[in-house]
């Protein structure tokens, strides 16, 4: 939302309906992602089996190439991920796979073997589906996390993916961790949206906050009148026009909730001392609008915050 919104007001001639277009490709890209990260178990997987196979043609293969240890091909979590029906449908529909990034597999599985996340594993006693499970959920978190090359080369296949990676393999870790040895391969993955009123959601926001520029921009230089708004980052200005505007405009939605993750996504967008900053404009915004009936929240406990 907060890119989309970024890129709207950088061009003045785009039009709304195309910039909403735009956010829709951008949720469907990161979509995308999720489901390419979670084929990627299998896709190792089946480099690792060619890459044995290769080793045990040597005219002199070692001991261990001759005998490798297949833990890693027997895991059971990759066997659930491949008879998942709803990720093989959505692959396929949607041509999602790594076949042009034969490279990157490469690179990834390198990193793998060499961390200590795969040697604990090739050498725990525990031999089970939990530890199998384990295993990817610490791969995904401590090692794929770690290749700076992933970010880049990930960034050059799409721009709507340049700063979607934390954030989906927290997803992919999520639905990794309810996968059980017992469940069937019509396990739900994690749909796009929780429901039809999250996807309303997104074009709301973008619409209401499109439609109180002036209102929130007034109301934010009331506050900021020891700052020189000019020079204040401009995506400081758009995070907090979206903060009021779903404060003031989103009753189901928390107070606390709304500002901590705005204050979250200037630390992550804008300059180091930008959380600080926002923090203290919409803290003082948000008390006023309280006192002033600004701010309606439906439900209890909502306002509190």
């Amino acid at each position: 939302m907060l890119q989309i919104l970024y890129a709207h007001v950088s061009t003045p001639e785009k039009s709304i309906s195309l910039s909403e277009n735009e956010l829709q490709f951008s949720i469907q890209k990161t979509y995308d992602l999720y489901h390419l990260l979670l084929v990627l178990p299998i896709e190792m997987c089946d480099f690792a089996e060619k890459m044995i196979e290769i080793r045990k043609q040597k005219n002199f293969p070692t001991e261990e190439e001759r005998n490798p240890n297949l833990r890693y091909i027997s895991n059971r979590l990759i066997t659930k991920l491949k008879n998942n029906i709803d990720l093989t449908a959505y692959v396929k529909k949607h041509k999602v796979n790594w076949s042009n990034s034969q490279e990157l597999v490469k690179k990834i599985y390198k990193a793998m073997v060499e961390s200590s996340v795969y040697k604990e594993y090739l050498a725990a006693n525990e031999d089970d589906f939990a530890k199998d499970r384990r295993f990817f959920e610490d791969f995904f978190a401590e090692v794929l996390l770690n290749c700076e090359f992933v970010f880049n080369e990930l960034e050059e296949q799409s721009i709507y993916w340049n700063d979607d990676l934390d954030f989906v393999v927290s997803m992919v870790i999520k639905t990794l961790k309810k996968f059980r040895e017992d469940s069937s391969n019509n396990d739900h993955l994690s749909s796009m949206y929780k429901d039809e009123e999250d996807k309303d959601f997104t074009v709301d926001l973008f619409r209401k906050t499109l439609a109180k520029t002036e209102e929130n921009r007034k109301t934010i230089e009331s506050y900021t009148k020891n700052w020189d708004v000019e020079r204040v980052a401009t995506m400081d200005i758009l995070i907090m026009e979206l903060a009021l505007t779903e404060l003031t405009e989103f009753p189901s939605i928390p107070v606390k909730v709304t500002l901590n993750e705005y204050i979250e996504l200037a630390k992550y967008y804008s300059t180091q001392r930008s959380g600080i900053f926002i923090n203290g404009v919409l803290d003082r915004i948000t008390k006023d609008f309280k006192e002033q009936g600004k701010i309606v929240k439906a439900g209890r406990g909502l306002l509190e915050g």
